[in-house]
């Protein structure tokens, strides 16, 4: 208590001895450390990771309300228990890629605890009134004497609160809180994608004694689509085409996403099987832009397996055209290398 630092502020010294206790405390509580602080001094303490303190934050985090329980100071806490913000919701809910590229409006209802209307959320019956804690006389905490020390806790007969609710809300029954059921008119954004939060602040679970609610957050989730995949703001497609179309060059309409109507994809001559070319403006809409992704369009080149006697003519014709059989063609490169 003489070099808490609460009753030194700015002293270095005190603060030195005070870390220097708190060290001691810290190896004389455990059993392995203060066996091995008897074998090999500090350095063994280092051996195994425990190098000190380095401030008092450093201290505090490590005993959480030690100092609190023994001194009634030193982590912030009054006697008494504090307002609470409430707990945080999560709703997870799924979306087509249509849904995801123009937004969506849609209706969602899920159950939380809130604040009890009756009582306002204090417990209590309407025009009573808690009693004083009869245990604590109203300070929320109790000090027992052990050793030494004196030990401050909490109050078990009033849970830290310093008063006893003798007269409970009949609706709440005394717990200041009830169970309701919530409907929202949730407006997704275009634009958002698998992982994508929605914050709702204020629409979670009421907070404990008169804290604020917690927080609701909407998580969404992407639908496999049939054709599309999506990498962020870019969409992927693979296109079957004939070899003909792959060599000849070729204009074809397919389905894209946001256009009612089919749009136009040029097919480069000489397309090469596995070959994308990217159409730009034709992704999915950024959230923090107005701008779109790319359309990655990868070509499969099929070819058939069955041919007529005439398509049969026309491609020996066309390798005649060539001037050269394939088998031999393969021969010539492999001569040349």
């Amino acid at each position: 208590m003489q070099y808490h630092p609460d009753r030194n502020q700015g002293d270095k010294a005190a603060e030195e001895n005070f870390k220097e206790a708190s060290e001691a405390y810290e190896v004389l509580r455990d059993r392995e450390k203060r066996q091995i602080y008897d074998q090999f001094g500090h350095e063994g303490l280092r051996g195994i990771g425990f190098s000190g303190f380095r401030d008092f934050n450093d201290i505090f985090s490590s005993f959480g309300d030690i100092f609190e329980n023994f001194f009634g100071f030193g982590t912030g806490k009054g006697g008494r228990e504090r307002s609470r913000k409430g707990n945080d919701l999560r709703y997870d809910i799924e979306l087509t890629l249509e849904e995801a590229f123009s937004g969506k409006e849609e209706e969602i209802n899920f159950k939380k605890w809130a604040a009890c209307e009756a009582c306002n959320g204090s417990g209590i019956t309407p025009g009573k009134e808690a009693n004083i804690c009869t245990t604590c006389r109203g300070k929320g905490t109790v000090v027992r004497s052990q050793g030494f020390f004196q030990l401050q806790t909490t109050c078990p007969a009033c849970n830290g609160q310093g008063r006893v609710i003798t007269d409970p809300c009949v609706k709440c029954k005394g717990h200041g809180k009830v169970r309701i059921k919530r409907v929202i008119n949730l407006k997704i954004p275009p634009g958002v994608d698998t992982g994508s939060q929605l914050r709702l602040r204020g629409e979670g679970e009421a907070g404990d004694y008169g804290g604020p609610n917690g927080d609701l957050f909407v998580v969404m989730h992407m639908k496999e689509h049939s054709f599309f995949s999506r990498k962020g703001e870019n969409l992927f497609c693979e296109l079957p085409i004939s070899f003909i179309q792959a060599t000849l060059g070729d204009s074809i309409k397919i389905p894209v996403i946001g256009e009612e109507e089919l749009h136009e994809i040029r097919i480069p001559q000489g397309t090469q099987p596995g070959d994308v070319i990217s159409v730009p403006e034709l992704g999915m809409p950024s959230l923090s832009t107005r701008h779109r992704g790319q359309l990655f369009i990868k070509f499969i080149v099929r070819i058939p397996k069955k041919l007529n006697r005439h398509q049969k003519e026309l491609l020996e014709e066309f390798s005649m055209d060539e001037g050269i059989k394939g088998t031999d063609k393969i021969g010539k490169l492999f001569r040349a290398k």
